[in-house]
């Protein structure tokens, strides 16, 4: 099953496949250097992702919203309404709601057995925590060197999470 695909939580995350970690790193140094020449492309004009998120504004939303919208995505924000004590149809509908609207859902702080339940509903690609340091592409930005600041690789390796889910 392809990462783009997978409900990917920080806590007992699924470890990346070499495959998936020499995709991501290619389409992440792609995007890097298409930075360094001034050109970021746009590959996901008219896509709209949600993210669900129970917290206040923090850094994994901001870098979230930041690089999809670099890339021409809408992102709608909005607090889920859901709990592990909601009804499953409650999820099931929320789910299923989600993936007609979006094209991909980034969901942060909440808990990572309702991010899977959603996942397995929505029918598009649901991601637990893909902006945060702690999910497993968080040690990926590392791995594009110094040409650009730490901050912008974290960017570039999202935006290739993103074009692999959904571009």
């Amino acid at each position: 099953m392809p990462l783009s695909h997978k409900t990917c939580a920080p806590e007992a995350a699924p470890q990346l496949s070499p495959l998936e970690v020499t995709s991501l790193l290619c389409r992440a140094q792609m995007l890097q250097r298409a930075a360094l020449d001034g050109s970021t492309p746009r590959l996901l004009r008219g896509k709209n992702l949600g993210l669900l998120c129970e917290m206040p504004s923090d850094e994994a939303q901001a870098l979230f919203r930041s690089a999809a919208e670099e890339m021409g995505a809408h992102v709608a924000v909005m607090r889920p309404g859901l709990s592990l004590a909601s009804a499953q149809q409650e999820v099931q509908n929320t789910a299923r709601m989600l993936g007609r609207l979006y094209e991909a859902v980034e969901c942060q702080g909440l808990d990572p057995e309702l991010v899977q339940r959603i996942g397995q509903y929505a029918g598009i690609p649901v991601f637990d925590g893909a902006a945060t340091k702690a999910h497993p592409t968080g040690n990926l930005a590392e791995l594009l060197g110094d040409r650009t600041p730490l901050a912008d690789n974290r960017r570039f390796v999202l935006q290739a999470l993103l074009l692999d889910a959904i571009a």
